[in-house]
């Protein structure tokens, strides 16, 4: 095997075992909040990218801490959510025992179970003096729609008549 050949291929497993543990723990969340009545989640780059900024300066600093990069409310902010939560933790190589950790503590069951949450942001870091793995896991929902195009007018208001809508295609939900 050429070594370029080789690298590719290595870089190529590295960045899809990434992407198959983000999405297998959004679905085991998923899993977990439909045993309890909520819906599914879904892995959200802005989400994970928050997460990871979290879980990588709680291993730069050795500390458990939600306020290690400033307040939540200004951390989440760029995912433009109604509603959001975080759960910390460390000390677990695995997702998997680390959820297991959040669903036994009411807290962090809580935010596990957020109403109307749609999207999740998980990543851990490791500490380069302890070795302890940090997780955070944002979650959120309640997203505002997209704001309407410029010069876009609302429809009529209809009173009481049911206005069906004919569309030869539909984009960003855009009916042409």
């Amino acid at each position: 095997m050429k070594p370029h050949f080789a690298i590719c291929l290595s870089l190529a497993l590295l960045f899809s075992g990434r992407a198959a543990a983000e999405s297998s723990s959004a679905a085991m969340i998923s899993d977990f909040r439909l045993k309890h009545g909520e819906g599914r989640v879904t892995m959200d780059a802005t989400l994970v990218r928050i997460a990871l900024q979290q879980a990588k300066a709680m291993a730069a600093k050795d500390t458990l801490d939600h306020d290690v990069l400033g307040a939540f409310s200004s951390r989440i902010a760029p995912a433009k959510a109604g509603r959001a939560a975080e759960n910390i933790a460390y000390g677990y190589d695995s997702f998997e025992k680390t959820l297991d950790q959040w669903i036994a503590s009411s807290g962090h069951l809580k935010n596990l179970l957020l109403p109307k949450a749609s999207r999740v942001g998980v990543a851990s870091a490791t500490s380069a003096t302890t070795h302890r793995t940090y997780w955070a896991m944002e979650i959120a929902g309640e997203y505002e729609p997209p704001p309407r195009a410029a010069g876009k007018r609302s429809p009529p208001a209809t009173r009481g008549k049911t206005v069906v809508q004919s569309c030869r295609a539909r984009i960003l939900g855009i009916c042409f």
